[in-house]
């Protein structure tokens, strides 16, 4: 299981507990839903809540997922979390969380830990996408910069027997994976194999069509497995700009992180002394259309 976190300063008030005394004292635990009454040691810390937790839960706890736990403080009538070296001596009710992303992460960019995902730019596509020929740019630029930062990308193909291949424009040089689906999310087995293979992955870098379909249905079972997803605003269109905007903004929500291009690459490349800098640079200088594409987020 990823990590719990536990972060705060002294309990408060007693931290909403009851006094109890003997050999164990009585806690609520609660996670979703649920709540359980159980007993834990006098005097047993984060470690020990954890186990019981598990115990209670395990079948129903996502162990890709990061957790924070809580603990009801009666002072504030409200959940905190747990304070820093706390332990139980009183009769109280605690909490287990699921976060979205990663708190260690925030939304920071490395090539070491980073891949990139590139949906379904096929032929047929052409004539029906919004601004085609302008993510088609894009995403070769993002092509191009993976190449040049060492970093894995990972390609899909919708029903190609009847939408065709990728576009010639896109050049997938060195891709790790180009695969035909028909499901609409690209996180097939092949995929979950294919992200096995790369040590210490946490971000995926997603563009591509169409974005309320295929691109929202990848991005919500990624962060379902604990990654962070980053979405290329200027490389992901629809058919219909109101689908598009709908979309994004619901993923938004849900604590996928909506970007650009350009904020990509000069968040992989972090330095001016990056040695691939001035590549990644002539990269965004020579390719940025202005579509007006951006105005529809």
């Amino acid at each position: 299981m990823a990590a719990a976190e536990a972060a705060g300063a002294a309990a408060p008030g007693g931290g909403g507990c009851s006094p109890a005394g003997g050999g164990s004292v009585p806690v609520l635990f609660c996670f979703s839903v649920f709540a359980r009454p159980s007993s834990v040691p006098h005097g047993a810390g984060y470690e020990l809540l954890i186990q019981k937790f598990l115990s209670l839960y395990g079948d129903q706890i996502d162990m890709h997922r990061k957790f924070v736990v809580q603990l009801f403080a009666e002072e504030w009538s409200q959940y905190i979390d747990l304070p820093k070296g706390f332990l139980v001596s009183e009769r109280c009710k605690v909490r287990l969380v699921p976060l979205q992303i990663q708190m260690t992460t925030l939304g920071n960019l490395t090539p070491s830990s980073t891949v990139f995902f590139c949906c379904d730019m096929q032929e047929r596509f052409r004539p029906a996408i919004k601004y085609f020929g302008d993510i088609i740019s894009v995403g070769q630029r993002l092509l191009q910069g993976a190449r040049l930062l060492g970093i894995p990308v990972i390609v899909t193909e919708q029903y190609p027997k009847g939408l065709g291949s990728t576009v010639q424009e896109i050049d997938l040089t060195g891709a790790k994976l180009v695969l035909p689906k028909t499901k609409f999310s690209m996180v097939l087995p092949e995929v979950e194999a294919a992200l096995a293979e790369i040590p210490g992955v946490r971000s995926v870098v997603l563009f591509g069509v169409e974005t309320h379909v295929c691109i929202q249905q990848t991005a919500l079972e990624l962060i379902g497995r604990g990654l962070e997803v980053h979405i290329v605003a200027d490389a992901t269109s629809s058919r219909s700009m109101m689908d598009r905007m709908f979309a994004l903004e619901r993923l938004s929500r849900t604590g996928i992180i909506v970007t650009t291009s350009e904020a990509i690459l000069l968040q992989l490349v972090a330095d001016k002394e990056h040695p691939k800098f001035k590549e990644i640079q002539n990269l965004i200088k020579a390719s940025a259309p202005e579509s007006g594409l951006l105005s529809k987020v």
